[in-house]
């Protein structure tokens, strides 16, 4: 996570101004009308045809070219796993067991999958060799330095998505290269029918003019999935969501304080705590005695949900996504 900014000093009396002006005479929890009567984003139904190839330029603008179809695909990111899973493969290793055992993507037959040995982004090269890949599948800004050591023995593939588009393009190059391409297409068609179908109900509901944010760290570190973010922008085609990045500079842009948070008045607050021991609290119980964070209109209306943060934090494929439009859905209230 990127270290929060410092150096601002708000008092809880202008902050509280600030609530006062954005709510005018509407109800606790109801302070955003938001823009629920503005178009709705048009979500393309229509998947194109797919043709199995032993080479591929993804959505990053990387090419892949291998000898043969890959059967056995080593995971060293969610989104490999992901798209493993909708192919209807299993990965040959993950190092990402929690979000794998998630009931999204193997629930239980996760504990059948070898773990690769070591800690995310310096995983144990011998052990990622042992599995005898024809095929690793890592993050782009992680696993670079691997590239070396792992190309000896196999093919590495980077990618990380920044829309929902570029994770269907992901899903669509691994199936091409495997030759299931109508798991591909299928998979594809089953999450625009499910964002498609989400957007008409949030239009329908009133949810859309619900205010929503997606945060994560800790007190002295907020970060906001922003608008630009995979989850951000997925969020931002379903209900209102003004978080937008805040710089260009990636130690900062996504960084926020509970000030911040509070000006733009969210009515629904998701939290993806990122914890290392069972003795470690979570983001949400750890601002509960902060007096700013009380005024929220999310925290005055209980509507402060802890998510699972495997699949929201790492999850990037579209079965990962379509468990967070689904779970959306369900914590948003209509108006």
């Amino acid at each position: 996570m990127s270290r929060r900014r410092t150096g601002l000093v708000v008092s809880l009396a202008s902050m509280l101004a600030v609530a006062l002006a954005a709510c005018g005479d509407s109800a606790a929890g109801d302070t955003n009308p938001g823009p629920a009567s503005a178009p709705a984003p048009h979500i393309d139904r229509t998947v194109a045809a797919l043709q199995p190839s032993l080479s591929i330029t993804d959505p990053a603008g990387t090419k892949v070219s291998l000898a043969a179809p890959p059967t056995r695909i080593v995971c060293l990111s969610g989104l490999c796993d992901d798209i493993v899973v909708e192919l209807g493969l299993t990965p040959a290793g993950t190092s990402t067991p929690a979000l794998l055992a998630n009931k999204a993507l193997l629930g239980e037959r996760a504990k059948d999958v070898p773990v690769v040995k070591g800690s995310f982004g310096s995983e144990d090269v011998e052990s990622i060799a042992a599995l005898e890949p024809d095929l690793v599948m890592g993050l782009t800004g992680v696993h670079e330095p691997l590239r070396p050591a792992i190309e000896r023995f196999a093919p590495l593939w980077l990618a990380e998505p920044d829309t929902w588009q570029e994770s269907i393009g992901q899903l669509r190059a691994l199936g091409a290269l495997t030759g299931r391409v109508d798991q591909a297409t299928a998979a594809e068609q089953r999450f625009r029918n499910t964002l498609a179908d989400a957007v008409v109900r949030t239009r329908e509901t009133g949810q859309a003019g619900r205010t929503v944010v997606l945060m994560y760290g800790s007190p002295d570190s907020i970060g906001v999935d922003t608008a630009d973010s995979l989850k951000g922008h997925l969020l931002g085609m379903l209900f209102r969501y003004p978080f937008a990045a805040k710089s260009g500079d990636l130690a900062t842009a996504s960084n926020f304080s509970v000030e911040e948070i509070l000006a733009q008045q969210p009515d629904v607050a998701l939290v993806y705590s990122l914890l290392f021991s069972p003795q470690d609290r979570t983001l949400s119980a750890q601002l509960a005695g902060n007096p700013v964070w009380q005024q929220v209109p999310a925290v005055q209306a209980d509507r402060v949900t802890e998510v699972d943060a495997r699949l929201w934090g790492s999850g990037r494929g579209t079965r990962s996504l379509t468990a967070v439009i689904e779970e959306a859905m369900a914590l948003v209230p209509p108006r």
